[in-house]
């Protein structure tokens, strides 16, 4: 049985050993090559992404003042339901945030009359804040969040 190597065929092509080792040493070489040097490997999209924290929950029926709370974006959410209306058509509810340092009112998140529910945002400097509750002739009860503010990497798509 007769061998024959790339080699011999390459000599016998090119007549002298040399070039046959060029000419085995050329594709493999390029073949390395192409398989190191491909195209880069895909980098994660960003998505800029929202967190919602939660900073305090409260409820009752009258008027209170809350405990205060750290906003360190300033960037709030607050989400307030009244029910249990007695006597009809009497009940009133506001929500209001407070600098916890001077005690100014910020803003008038939700001034409403009679059941209901609803979301308020509120966008102030960071800071120590409080809510107050006027409120009269309804059960009420809220929330306040806080946005995080971030990235999150999707995972790349594979090229086909």
């Amino acid at each position: 049985m007769l061998q024959i190597t790339m080699l011999d065929v390459a000599s016998r092509l090119f007549g002298k050993p040399w070039m046959a080792q060029r000419a085995i040493a050329v594709p493999v070489a390029t073949a390395l090559l192409a398989s190191v040097c491909g195209a880069p490997p895909a980098r994660p999209v960003q998505k800029e992404v929202v967190v919602w924290k939660n900073l305090g929950e409260w409820s009752g029926r009258g008027n209170t003042q809350t405990e205060s709370f750290v906003g360190l974006t300033g960037a709030l959410r607050m989400h307030w339901r009244t029910k249990n209306e007695a006597p009809k058509g009497a009940g009133t509810f506001r929500l209001i945030l407070h600098s916890a340092i001077s005690g100014r009112v910020l803003q008038d998140a939700v001034d409403e009359k009679g059941p209901g529910e609803g979301t308020a945002y509120a966008a102030d400097d960071p800071r120590v804040f409080y809510m107050s509750v006027e409120s009269a002739n309804l059960d009420w009860t809220f929330t306040v969040e806080e946005a995080i503010f971030g990235s999150s990497a999707e995972k790349p798509k594979e090229p086909h």
